[in-house]
């Protein structure tokens, strides 16, 4: 099988004089400065503007709780205290639970309606992580299996590069025997494909913008899709933590995931007292 690829990967940075910018760190900060659009325009535009002033505070929370989330999930994941001084070592399942936490805390210490935040962040969310999955195709992390199509990726500088020799040892995927420890193997671009998922994501949730349920319901889609996208994906990724059935650590999470999000969406699907819809009233602003 013939795996050479016809797009060569080269990681991007930015220098600004002694200080470097990774593509994946302006990826993020992208991300985040998108889900801060989106939520302060939508809160206002349904007629919160409290929940919209105070948005920069809680997206600030999300942006600390994704980086120590993520991290800690990295080290538990790899069972190595060292990584959480590592430059690189995010896992986005780790980052999104440590962000849904802190900014849970948060909007309680304020005295403010969680499920107002989550029904708009549900959206934000799918639109930050389309924009921030192009920081990991930018610095060549989280690539997928070996592939010889016409989208195929090779990443001889990635994070790692995708030589044989990772294939083997860091992802137990067998290759052709003889094949040289230091070949740089085509792979699925599936950074690629997390961000057209996240894009289609963002387009779906924000068709159902205007929903007529209990505030808190688009989050259950939003979880609902989440863990369809990050199920699907997995079976392209280069990964070696394979579990019963086949399926991956990632896959389990998506499933509980997505199950959580149908039980979010079955409990608000109707407004009542304590539960009311997305506009603001007299009662609720």
């Amino acid at each position: 099988m013939n795996l050479a690829a016809p797009f060569v990967h080269a990681p991007f940075s930015l220098d600004i004089g002694p200080l470097q910018l990774t593509g994946f760190g302006l990826a993020v900060l992208a991300a985040f400065g998108l889900s801060q659009i989106v939520t302060m325009r939508e809160l206002t535009r349904r007629g919160h503007d409290l929940y919209a002033q105070t948005t920069p505070d809680i997206v600030f929370a999300a942006l600390l709780g994704f980086l120590i989330g993520a991290k800690l999930y990295y080290v538990v994941l790899t069972g190595d205290p060292g990584a959480i001084f590592s430059r690189g070592g995010f896992v986005f399942w780790g980052g999104f639970m440590g962000s849904v936490a802190l900014c849970w805390l948060t909007i309680k210490r304020k005295k403010l309606s969680f499920a107002r935040y989550a029904d708009v962040a549900g959206i934000a969310i799918a639109g930050g992580y389309a924009v921030g999955r192009t920081g990991c195709f930018a610095v060549g992390d989280d690539y997928g299996r070996p592939w010889n199509g016409p989208l195929a990726f090779t990443f001889p500088n990635g994070a790692p590069p995708s030589t044989a020799a990772n294939m083997q040892d860091l992802f137990g995927i067998p290759l052709a025997p003889g094949t040289p420890p230091n070949q740089v193997i085509a792979v699925h671009p599936t950074q690629l494909y997390e961000t057209a998922m996240g894009f289609v994501m963002f387009l779906i949730l924000w068709r159902f913008r205007d929903h007529e349920h209990a505030e808190g319901w688009l989050f259950g889609l939003y979880c609902v899709l989440a863990g369809i996208e990050r199920f699907i994906v997995e079976f392209f990724r280069a990964k070696d933590d394979q579990l019963t059935f086949g399926l991956t650590t990632a896959q389990v999470i998506a499933i509980a995931i997505a199950l959580v999000g149908v039980i979010v969406m079955v409990a608000r699907r109707t407004p009542r007292p304590g539960a009311p819809g997305i506009h603001a009233t007299a009662a609720a602003a």
